[in-house]
């Protein structure tokens, strides 16, 4: 007896089964996880840039996300048939919910850029998720930011305060309602920034964004294929926006992506205010390409932002 004893305890312990997993420091952003974030924050202000083409939001919407899933079918397949990558029921319902919040994300975005400027938008919506995320990931997951790091936030909130301040001539028409939209698109940012940081636990990060994504083409397919005059318009934009459809499939995911992975290697409290670089860049977008005013006070905001951005690295 004692001889069986003594050989059970020898035996190694059994390992539990293998979580996909990327390992880093969770107190600090990492060069690796910064360098994806400002990779993805190229990428985002991009195709918001495309984004500002749409006429129809839902039409356009569905369209990018149905070529998104053929674009990046082979990769998923790789990753899913060897490399364990395929996620169980578990992963599937938290791919589930933050594609149904993404929904919501990219429908009030594209309805705001219908109305209001890209460098009116982009940085209202980009800088509110952040302020909201990061105080979603002190409470719910217990993340403690360095006091510098809170600066470099601060710093962020005030440039983007500063970028959608009104002009000497006071906000332009339809500004108000493209605020309030840009505010709620800011507000879904954050949701699907907190959800997606425990979600991107239990499946392979490109897997999980590439689920949000069929998540979206199949809760549109039935408002774009069931309507006969949204079917129209959906053929209107894949005649007049072709460039612009496959621009946004292929950068969105893309952008996201890389977002998750650096969740995977970071806090949340510090990702979500690092990936707002993108900012200064759709201020410039909407400043110099799409000929928006107030560009000088704007950029001047942005500069704020970059600021932020460093402290936040350096916190």
């Amino acid at each position: 007896m004692i001889g069986r004893c003594a050989a059970a305890a020898s035996l190694p312990p059994v390992s539990k089964p293998r979580r996909w997993s990327l390992r880093g420091k969770d107190s600090v952003v990492s060069p690796l996880t910064l360098a994806l974030v400002l990779c993805a924050a190229v990428a985002h202000a991009t195709w918001n840039l495309l984004a500002k083409r749409a006429r129809d939001t839902v039409a356009f919407t569905w369209l990018f996300a149905t070529l998104a899933i053929g674009i990046y079918l082979p990769l998923i397949a790789v990753l899913v048939l060897f490399a364990g990558g395929a996620p169980d029921g578990h992963g599937l319902a938290w791919m589930a919910f933050s594609g149904c919040l993404q929904v919501a994300y990219f429908t009030l975005l594209t309805r705001a850029y219908r109305i209001g400027d890209l460098s009116l938008v982009y940085p209202l919506a980009r800088g509110t998720g952040p302020a909201v995320a990061v105080a979603g990931g002190v409470l719910l997951y217990g993340e403690r930011p360095s006091a510098l790091a809170l600066g470099g936030v601060a710093l962020i909130v005030l440039g983007v305060l500063v970028m959608t301040a009104p002009g000497r001539g006071g906000l332009p028409a339809g500004a108000g309602r493209a605020i309030m939209l840009a505010l709620a698109t800011g507000v879904c940012i954050a949701a699907y920034t907190l959800w997606d940081k425990r979600g991107v636990q239990h499946v392979n990060p490109l897997v999980y964004n590439y689920g949000t994504i069929a998540v979206i083409a199949l809760a549109l397919a039935a408002p774009v294929l069931g309507n006969p005059a949204r079917r129209k318009r959906a053929a209107g934009e894949l005649r007049c926006n072709r460039a612009a459809l496959l621009g946004v499939a292929v950068l969105s995911p893309l952008a996201y992506g890389l977002v998750l992975i650096a969740l995977r290697l970071s806090p949340v409290s510090y990702v979500a205010p690092a990936r707002e670089i993108s900012i200064v860049l759709g201020a410039a977008f909407g400043a110099r390409l799409l000929r928006e005013g107030d560009a000088g006070r704007r950029l001047s905001g942005a500069s704020a932002i970059v600021v932020g951005v460093l402290a936040l690295a350096l916190g």
